[in-house]
């Protein structure tokens, strides 16, 4: 249990500059899902890479950037996000301070870059809803979906209210998608707890969240709670096992017993 549990929780994923990457199928549980966290600010100001055989998102979580690939030029501002082929050259470069959470996966078509304007999000209630009861109340933003094309990944991020559990009632979605969350804007005494299990009497991991952490999901449900006075938010991000066809967000399978009432995702497949 102990080795199964430290091979699911990835501690202070933000805590260097630069372009660092945390989990990957090589480090990890996962087959396809790879998290990188890139944060520059004046002392480290740019990064470039390739992307390789992985097809990569880049969302926005603070600040600001360029970036160059694929022949072009764009800008980035909080919560934006930007698709990048596989087979690119990219740079990235700042003038004042940026974090950017990375998702990527391995994929055999090469797709057009796609950059996506969280306002654009905003006013599709398909990309971001209000969901959840008392005591399970929190907002989806879907930045890297059905908006975008692409192969494996998906990625967003959630906010709950104060003391409030989210992906609540309990949902897996292990034959057609792995996932991991990323927990972000959380700063000290906040914290959550963290529940992935196939068998809810025996759980594959529990445990406390902080800023910065990160927990795979390679199967099992995996709901979470957050403190009260606090929030739990998390950046999630999902790679299909089949590419292009498991691509698929809300196709979930709840919980037995806690499936009366849905899955809280509905917005998303209108």
């Amino acid at each position: 249990m102990k080795e199964a549990k430290e091979r699911m929780i990835f501690r202070h994923t933000n805590a260097r500059k630069g372009r660092h990457i945390s989990i990957t199928p090589e480090n990890s549980l996962m087959k396809h899902l790879v998290y990188g966290r890139i944060i520059l600010d004046p002392e480290t100001p740019s990064v470039a890479f390739s992307t390789g055989a992985l097809e990569t998102g880049l969302i926005c979580m603070s600040g600001d950037c360029t970036i160059k690939a694929a022949g072009q030029t764009n800008r980035i501002e909080r919560y934006d996000s930007i698709y990048l082929p596989r087979d690119t050259e990219v740079e990235i470069a700042t003038e004042s301070a940026v974090d950017l959470v990375e998702c990527s996966a391995e994929v055999e078509k090469k797709y057009p870059l796609q950059v996506v304007r969280y306002a654009d999000v905003e006013k599709d209630s398909s990309l971001k809803f209000k969901t959840g009861g008392p005591a399970t109340t929190r907002t989806v933003n879907i930045t890297l979906g059905k908006n975008v094309e692409a192969g494996r990944i998906l990625a967003g991020f959630t906010t709950s209210e104060p003391g409030h559990w989210t992906s609540w009632p309990p949902h897996e979605h292990a034959a057609i998608l792995e996932e991991l969350y990323v927990y972000y804007d959380m700063p000290p005494p906040a914290f959550g707890v963290q529940f992935v299990y196939t068998n809810p009497e025996e759980p594959e991991f529990v445990g406390v969240v902080r800023d910065g952490d990160a927990v795979i999901m390679p199967k099992g449900f995996h709901p979470n709670v957050s403190v009260p006075g606090h929030p739990i938010n998390f950046v999630w991000m999902m790679a299909a096992h089949r590419e292009v066809e498991d691509r698929q967000f809300g196709v979930v399978t709840v919980q037995p017993g806690f499936d009366q009432a849905g899955s809280g995702l509905e917005a998303s497949r209108k």
